[in-house]
């Protein structure tokens, strides 16, 4: 009797048709690329590609492959293999602009494919993808992956502001210094200061945005964090700002926590004489002695950029650099181009003190 029964209710569940199977292939793409452009992690999206073979096909399809967004890209160094190189280059041909953004930012730095990573950093760039235009003209400011003649200080600045009329606070930091400094473009100090303080808005607005957006279990853990941090730190609290904005530091972009995870996890090597940009939310690595810019009271960290020296100037760096004897021997001119030397630091305090 009960033999019978259980078969009566198996025939009655597999006489039902599938309801997946039934669904539209165009509404399972429509769900898959806003999963993809909304995941928190790869494992997201990977888990779908190991459910079943109709996800896995339409998982790939290029529409929803277009919209993954950084965080579905967030490859870890670690963990970068063939698999990690082709699913990018599969994003790349399906026309994701983040994709051809960060595989270049792998390439140009970590895989030393200069040409290759430059060109798909143009790629994101012309389709007007703001991170790659930052990157571009960092790279223009040092003429990364060249020589000191390759620097093109007209070129980043053009980049730059580009950038920043998209919204790259970056950028815009970035711009205002080159205003401040007379750096690549002609100097004019009252438009370079209204720069910082509209990038400083911007940043602070962006934080506030994302503290409100927080459920009150996270807003509580971030203030928990936030207070661990000042209390080690001794300088406040994490302080992007030039102008003495006290804001938690933004997440940092998962192409930059790859490129310091690759390089401090001993996956790709530094030659004798290269270092780190010394901002912690930057990863960039010199392509060649003295390339990138050192405080100049200390002469202990060197930042690829004026904007990533002004950052972890509030960051860090103002609690405990001193001076000391030059660097003497090891190459005390640097590559600083005319925009090192004394004035670098100096014109980062006089900011602060322009604030208060």
């Amino acid at each position: 009797m009960l033999q019978r029964k259980k078969q009566r209710i198996s025939r009655k569940f597999t006489d039902k048709s599938d309801l997946f199977d039934g669904l539209p292939e165009d509404l399972v793409i429509s769900i898959l690329s806003k999963l993809a452009s909304s995941a928190s992690s790869p494992s997201d999206f990977i888990n779908i590609l190991v459910t079943c073979k109709r996800l896995n096909r339409l998982a790939l399809h290029p529409l929803a492959l277009s919209k993954a967004g950084s965080k579905a890209l967030a490859v870890k160094a670690r963990n970068w293999c063939d698999s990690a190189h082709h699913f990018l280059k599969h994003c790349i041909n399906a026309g994701n602009v983040e994709a051809c953004y960060t595989l270049g930012m792998i390439q140009f730095y970590c895989l030393q494919n200069r040409g290759s990573g430059a060109s798909l950093l143009a790629k994101a760039a012309i389709k007007s993808h703001a991170p790659a235009l930052y990157s571009l003209g960092v790279i223009q400011f040092n003429g990364s992956g060249g020589s000191k003649n390759d620097k093109d200080l007209r070129a980043g600045v053009a980049l730059c502001a580009r950038a920043a009329f998209l919204g790259h606070v970056d950028a815009l930091r970035e711009l205002g210094h080159c205003l401040q400094d007379g750096y690549g473009v002609r100097q004019h100090i009252a438009e370079g200061r209204r720069l910082l303080i509209q990038a400083n808005a911007r940043e602070l607005a962006s934080s506030l945005n994302a503290l409100v957006k927080r459920k009150p279990q996270q807003q509580h853990q971030r203030r928990l964090n936030y207070q661990h941090y000042s209390f080690k730190a001794g300088s406040g609290c994490p302080l992007l700002s030039d102008f003495g904005c006290n804001v938690p530091a933004p997440e940092v972009h998962p192409v930059n926590v790859f490129l310091k995870e690759w390089f401090e996890s001993g996956r790709g090597a530094l030659e004798q004489g290269l270092r780190l940009c010394s901002h912690k939310g930057c990863g960039r690595p010199e392509t060649r002695a003295h390339e990138f810019r050192r405080c100049s009271v200390c002469g202990t960290v060197n930042y690829c950029s004026r904007g990533c020296q002004a950052l972890d100037w509030k960051l860090r760096h103002k609690a405990e650099c001193g001076p000391i004897e030059r660097w003497l021997e090891e190459g005390g001119n640097g590559d600083d181009g005319g925009h090192g030397g004394v004035g670098e630091m100096e014109e980062v305090v006089e900011a602060e003190h322009f604030a208060i």
